[in-house]
């Protein structure tokens, strides 16, 4: 018993050391979540999107980021918040997705509320995700990163389990690929 509680104290551990690193922090309706820093290309002003047919309402479509089409999804809809009108602070970050190929890196722009800042999150910084029950996944969330300076907890989100293998954005992505190059 005492073996498996330390094996199970280690691997937390390990899991914590995993995550520390730098996050980008962004805003979804009045509530902070973090990315990890390395997969995000870039960060746009919201631009004119391209709307494809017979697409989720998460799906805005595709926009032309110099000469590549990139699918656009809407962060906010996609993880089942309402989306407020869009202002002048709402924008784009460009990330690195895991693509439906094995070893595919593909660009996906995620509407959001507005860019926080780059955290660094260190080891003992981070918790493991709350369990709900076996009824109500958290997949997507890396883990918690306690901000102490700030008072406060951010979701530190797995943009690749919220966006890969997701058919509407596979879709859109092949829509993408008939005319440049979106994965790589």
């Amino acid at each position: 018993m005492n073996q498996e509680l330390s094996q199970d104290l280690i691997t937390a551990d390990e899991s914590q050391r995993a995550l520390a690193g730098k996050y980008l922090s962004f805003m979804l309706q009045g509530e902070e979540y973090g990315v990890r820093i390395l997969k995000v290309r870039e960060i746009i002003a919201l631009q004119a999107v391209t709307p494809l047919p017979r697409m989720p309402e998460y799906v805005r479509g595709v926009i032309n980021l110099r000469g590549r089409i990139i699918p656009i999804a809407d962060l906010r809809l996609k993880l089942g918040m309402q989306a407020p009108a869009d202002s002048s602070h709402t924008c784009i970050i460009v990330l690195e997705v895991e693509g439906a190929a094995e070893g595919e890196v593909c660009l996906t722009g995620c509407v959001v509320d507005t860019v926080s800042e780059v955290l660094d999150i260190e080891a003992h910084q981070v918790e493991p995700p709350p369990r709900f029950g076996s009824s109500i996944s958290n997949d997507y969330i890396l883990g918690l990163g306690k901000i102490a300076e700030k008072q406060k907890v951010i979701a530190l989100i797995d943009i690749d389990k919220v966006l890969s293998n997701d058919e509407s954005i596979e879709q859109a992505r092949e829509v993408s690929d008939e005319s440049t190059e979106s994965c790589a």
